[in-house]
């Protein structure tokens, strides 16, 4: 069981660290805007995460090391006026809570995709919340 689930999660961080390069390298093409920064950041968190499931599927130690931190990594997803950032790789499982009265809880999923949100400002009704694959997967990568 652990290594079919060493074997998803390699998968998923192969897969969508790919996607995310690719769509990163398409971001950063128009150099010289503010996006290019924002670019370069997820350029390289990107090439993180395809390494870390690259290590995984080798059966490394260092890959369930390196991939234990790509998983916190795209663990918090915060959206506020302020800041903004969310990053998943593979797919994700959103949880989450508007922090506008009414409070309202809500759930958004996604495979077989990649996303990266880093910005100094932000939605008007900010809301807060955390990708459940990424706190399961960081769980399975515990076992031992």
């Amino acid at each position: 069981m652990r290594n079919f689930l060493f074997r998803l999660i390699g998968i998923l961080e192969v897969a969508g660290g790919f996607m995310g390069l690719v769509a990163m390298l398409r971001r950063l093409l128009p150099f010289g805007s503010h996006d290019s920064l924002v670019a370069v950041i997820g350029l390289v968190l990107y090439a993180f995460i395809l390494v870390a499931g690259v290590l995984l599927l080798e059966g490394s130690e260092r890959g369930v090391s390196l991939s234990g931190w790509a998983q916190l990594l795209q663990l918090p997803l915060v959206a506020t006026p302020v800041l903004s950032y969310a990053l998943h790789s593979g797919g994700f499982v959103n949880v989450y809570a508007t922090l506008h009265l009414p409070v309202r809880l809500g759930l958004d999923w996604h495979f077989g995709s990649e996303g990266f949100l880093l910005a100094v400002a932000g939605p008007a009704v900010a809301r807060v919340g955390i990708n459940l694959l990424a706190l399961l997967s960081w769980l399975a990568l515990r076992l031992r």
